[in-house]
């Protein structure tokens, strides 16, 4: 029987003192170019005034995820190494699994709102800048917000009520609620039934569902389009948005489906959260033309 004063260990991702120093250098690098990255794209996106738009709004969002929700992780496998303490209490623990939780699903609902974005950039472009104006980007994006922290709370709560542990040792590298779960001695039932309604069905499926649905819409609308080009743009303004929605929700469901915590899963929810934050504002800027040019400017005025 354990108090909620309790202190737990984070495993980590391996015991191997030799992989240890491999996956420390390498998250390391990943961590430093992530944060780089979205901040790059972030001060873009703040002081270009032609990326003063809709899309870039939200991408700036999905900038500050990316950055938070790599920090919240990371920082267990770089400290641990470092300090040789593996140890979090469970305050800290609670924090860092609710932070996680409510980042995650508020980068899910962001894409959602930007298919709704592309939705109306494409169906609808001659209502486009009333539609999608300054106030409707604000109260999309902080009902994501709330809707991100909100959501992860009935779970969390019931989860809060256990004061019974068989072990201290969390099998992850961070404080995530399967692993955490696996360790209560408490009867889970509840929990699981709260886990699979609210983190699967309505934060997963539903933000899924409304994500793809526009581009029912969207596709529809770029197969009537008769020009070759014009086709191919509609295409290409859409295929960071799907590749990012592909890669993130891959990798949630190899985490998350099987309910169980091994080494895959503790791989998949590495690349979750180190390598997708840092691949994402690579996508969105490598296949950008307004990104590059709006660095270009910017890097020339620096000089």
């Amino acid at each position: 029987m354990f108090r909620n004063d309790t202190t737990f260990i984070i495993q980590g991702i391996t015991d191997d003192p030799q992989l240890q120093v491999i996956i420390f250098c390498l998250v390391l690098l990943i961590y430093l170019t992530t944060l780089t990255g979205n901040l790059t794209f972030l001060l873009l996106v703040c002081f270009d005034h032609h990326l003063h738009t809709p899309m870039y709004f939200f991408l700036g969002n999905l900038s500050i995820v990316d950055i938070l929700c790599s920090t919240i992780t990371q920082h267990n496998v770089l400290l641990s190494f470092m300090t040789k303490d593996k140890s979090i209490s469970y305050v800290s623990c609670m924090t860092q699994m609710y932070m996680f939780g409510s980042l995650t699903g508020h980068e899910l609902l962001i894409l959602t709102a930007m298919s709704y974005d592309r939705y109306v950039a494409i169906c609808r472009p001659l209502l486009y800048h009333n539609v999608m104006n300054k106030r409707t980007c604000i109260l999309l994006s902080g009902a994501c917000w709330a809707w991100g922290f909100l959501q992860v709370m009935p779970p969390l709560g019931v989860f809060y009520t256990y004061t019974c542990y068989s072990s201290t040792v969390i099998n992850h590298f961070f404080c995530d609620i399967l692993p955490l779960m696996k360790l209560s001695c408490n009867d889970t039932s509840l929990l699981h039934t709260f886990f699979f309604m609210e983190c699967l069905v309505l934060i997963g499926a539903t933000p899924f569902i409304l994500t793809f649905i526009p581009y029912i819409f969207i596709i529809r609308n770029i197969l009537k389009i008769r020009s070759t080009n014009g086709k191919h743009k509609a295409f290409y303004t859409c295929s960071s948005h799907i590749t990012v929605v592909l890669l993130l929700y891959t990798t949630l469901c190899s985490q998350y489906l099987s309910l169980e915590v091994n080494d895959s899963t503790k791989l998949y929810a590495l690349f979750n959260t180190a390598a997708v934050p840092l691949l994402n504002p690579l996508i969105y800027s490598l296949k950008n033309k307004d990104v590059k040019a709006a660095l270009k400017r910017n890097m020339v005025q620096f000089k």
